[in-house]
């Protein structure tokens, strides 16, 4: 099958991942909840975001169970939204957004680095691994049906542009 991958095809976790996040505040939203935001006023003090596009946007995420809309433990009065397991396994996939951003954007300088808290290193880039631990580029990734696991793939000859080239 090669990179080939019928486009239109609805199975496709693509598809349900911009279905579920496709616009940049739902991603700033995620941002902030990762970084210890809960409360209606925090996000929106933080982002500047409308009141309204606020609401609808973590009414959206707590329907997607990227969220959940929970009592606050000191204000009962209050509500928290809190990252479900869902919304935690979105954290690659932010990190991997902003490692892109960072090192394409034409104005970027990050004044924070992300490090493991053991060691207080950098974590790596964000990168493609085999079931071996191998790191992969993208001319060695093919698309399988799953009963064909385990059969090589041959590379359909795709053309690209190399940086440099």
């Amino acid at each position: 099958m090669g990179m080939r991958e019928p486009l239109g095809e609805l199975g496709c976790g693509l598809s349900h991942a911009l279905e579920v996040m496709g616009e940049r505040w739902s991603f700033l939203i995620l941002r902030a909840a990762f970084n210890g935001l809960y409360h209606f006023e925090e996000f929106s003090a933080e982002l500047g975001i409308a009141r309204n596009i606020l609401s609808n946007r973590l009414v959206k995420l707590v329907e997607n169970g990227v969220l959940e809309r929970t009592p606050s433990e000191t204000d009962r009065r209050k509500v928290e939204y809190r990252l479900t397991e869902k919304g935690l396994g979105l954290l690659p996939a932010m990190l991997a957004l902003r490692q892109w951003g960072e090192h394409y954007a034409d104005i970027c300088n990050p004044n924070l680095v992300l490090v493991d808290c053991r060691d207080g290193q950098p974590i790596r880039k964000i990168g493609i691994r085999a079931h071996d631990g191998r790191e992969l580029g993208w001319h060695e990734l093919g698309w399988q049906t799953p009963d064909k696991i385990g059969t090589p793939v041959e590379r359909h000859n795709v053309h690209y542009a190399k940086e440099g080239v």
